[in-house]
């Protein structure tokens, strides 16, 4: 909870959002006092030269849509909204939407924390060298012993994506629902959450 990305992943996992359109989210578009709380997606953001830009055209007009929120997703907005000096729910210090370099260092949170092959530098003798280390759950990072390795598989904000439709398929959601509230244009076999 105390890390960076908290409410990106928590958004991500209750919503089911693209990364673009979690990083675009603005706070026009969270309704969280309404009989029941809701997202509306409308706006993108996408990477230009590392800065970011905010559009309102989405990657398929199936993507401008309402998603209902759970409660403990509301509770997480509402305590990030009390805090927040900007219009955007992820923000950076002075109140802008993230740029790529700033998620990107935002998402290392998760990253460092998981198993596996990692690479870090480290400057000897004035010249900057690659080490390699791969971890091992429970096991401490050689190089910064305070982060332990406690997620043993590979994340990526895609991954919260996958598992908001998991889980509304493990609810019984019909696919056309499903298929709205994920912004997916049509239900096929060659869609995503059809994928095992």
């Amino acid at each position: 909870k105390d890390w960076p990305p908290y409410v990106f992943i928590m958004v991500g996992v209750y919503t089911g959002l693209r990364r673009e359109e979690i990083l675009a989210l603005q706070w026009d578009c969270v309704f969280l006092d309404a009989p029941t709380p809701y997202i509306s997606v409308r706006r993108a953001w996408r990477n230009d030269h590392n800065r970011a830009d905010i559009s309102t055209i989405l990657k398929a007009p199936a993507a401008k849509r309402d998603i209902p929120i759970p409660k403990k997703l509301v509770e997480c907005l509402r305590e990030q909204k009390g805090e927040s000096i900007s219009d955007f729910v992820i923000a950076d210090s002075k109140g802008k939407p993230l740029n790529y370099g700033q998620f990107q260092r935002m998402w290392k949170y998760v990253k460092v924390r998981t198993v596996g092959e990692h690479s870090y530098y480290k400057y000897v003798n004035g010249k900057s060298i690659k080490f390699t280390v791969k971890n091992e759950l429970g096991q401490a990072r050689k190089n910064r012993p305070s982060i332990v390795a406690t997620i043993d598989f590979v994340v990526t904000p895609h991954v919260l994506r996958h598992t908001y439709i998991t889980n509304l398929i493990y609810l019984g959601v019909d696919p056309k629902t499903v298929q709205y509230l994920v912004g997916h244009v049509s239900v096929g076999l060659n869609q995503p959450f059809f994928i095992g």
